[in-house]
């Protein structure tokens, strides 16, 4: 594999000299990092990646290759891989291909051989930053100039989302599903086939009428990149199925819930994305380990006062990672309990969301608050 010198450099001026793995093109991305020990194609294949450059903490990538059902989607939206080290020795009997391969064939960069403990200390301690992905013979001005020329993406779910309806089937399917894609990882929607749903798959800007339409059991709102705010359709789609559908979301959609219900949100410093993220359940005193990968999160105080209950929080930093509004049968979580990669701990929330529609359709009131969520 021929391997061509890269730079990145960083809008505080710092500067990384490795080589190109996958497609040899120049990009400007936000630089984040995530702590996973395992999972980097389920990391590539993530839509809430959308325009990011992601630096992976764990040095060795590569190394098992890509599998052909690992994928979260067919079509990758990451910005490009930043590597201490990339291998591709295939040590894995379900391999199909490399991930550099993958990765010239999606048109997404690399870099490997740069300091990525150094990056993310950075990161850690100044904050998320943009970069540009370079030829390493661009001197410093020219790279900073074409870093500067590129303008911070908006409205990224409109850009991740399906553009038409499209279908998943459960075995002995009980219960019928409306998925809203924000960018939706399939591992998740297999959560709820899994669970006897059948599940409609909808562009973001589904309206209230298209869902109701369909005479869904519930309403899901996926994970998806960008800022909650950018996304408008989905909050006037919460506001106006508030009550009338169970509705659960996960990630953004977790964002977008609490939005909904008028209540703020905010850019974390760093953000929170790994496999090895605690949360605590309010009402149990459980701890879950879970995983997670998001930018926003949901401010506490206006989320109570909006009169949403938070029903879990992060042990790292005290952050909202549960809500619910029991009298709208509405829950929502920051973390993705499907958990590809990640621990198994937060698979319960896909029962409470059924555990809600068999209370919704039975009409005996709040599912969240007879389960316990």
């Amino acid at each position: 594999m021929e391997r061509n010198p890269k730079k990145l450099m960083f809008e505080n001026r710092e500067v990384f000299y490795g080589k190109g793995f996958g497609a040899d093109i120049e990009r400007v991305c936000e630089v984040v990092f995530n702590t996973s020990m395992v999972g980097y194609q389920e990391i590539f294949s993530d839509c809430s990646y959308n325009e990011q450059f992601v630096c992976m903490t764990y040095p060795l990538i590569g190394n098992y290759g890509m599998a052909a059902e690992d994928y979260e989607t067919l079509i990758p939206r990451i910005g490009g891989f930043i590597v201490r080290e990339y291998n591709e020795s295939l040590a894995n009997f379900r391999a199909t291909k490399t991930l550099a391969k993958e990765m010239e064939e999606q048109g997404i960069p690399g870099i490997d051989g740069v300091d990525t403990r150094k990056i993310t200390r950075m990161i850690r301690d100044q904050g998320s930053m943009r970069a540009a992905l370079c030829d390493a013979d661009k001197s410093d001005a020219e790279a900073l100039r074409f870093l500067e020329s590129v303008p911070v993406p908006r409205e990224q779910v409109k850009n991740v989302s399906c553009k038409k309806r499209w279908y998943m089937r459960a075995a002995n399917a009980q219960r019928n599903v409306v998925a809203v894609d924000c960018g939706v990882k399939l591992h998740i929607l297999n959560g709820l086939t899994e669970r006897g749903c059948n599940v409609t798959v909808t562009p973001y800007d589904t309206t209230a009428e298209d869902v109701l339409a369909l005479s869904p059991d519930g309403l899901f709102l996926s994970n998806g990149p960008g800022d909650p705010r950018d996304a408008q359709p989905l909050v006037r789609l919460v506001k106006e199925l508030k009550g009338k559908i169970p509705i659960f979301g996960i990630c953004l959609g977790h964002q977008i819930i609490a939005l909904a219900h008028d209540a703020e949100t905010y850019k974390l410093k760093f953000g929170h994305r790994g496999g090895n993220h605690p949360v605590k359940h309010l009402r149990t005193g459980k701890i879950e380990i879970t995983s997670q990968n998001h930018s926003y999160a949901v401010d506490a105080d206006s989320a109570e006062a909006a009169g949403l209950n938070i029903t879990h929080v992060n042990l790292l930093d005290g952050t909202v990672e549960g809500l619910s509004d029991e009298s709208g049968l509405i829950f929502s979580a920051q973390y993705h309990p499907e958990s590809c990669p990640g621990p198994q701990d937060s698979a319960y929330l896909f029962d409470i969301f059924i555990k809600n529609m068999e209370a919704f359709r039975e009409g005996s009131g709040s599912g969240a608050k007879a389960y316990g969520h």
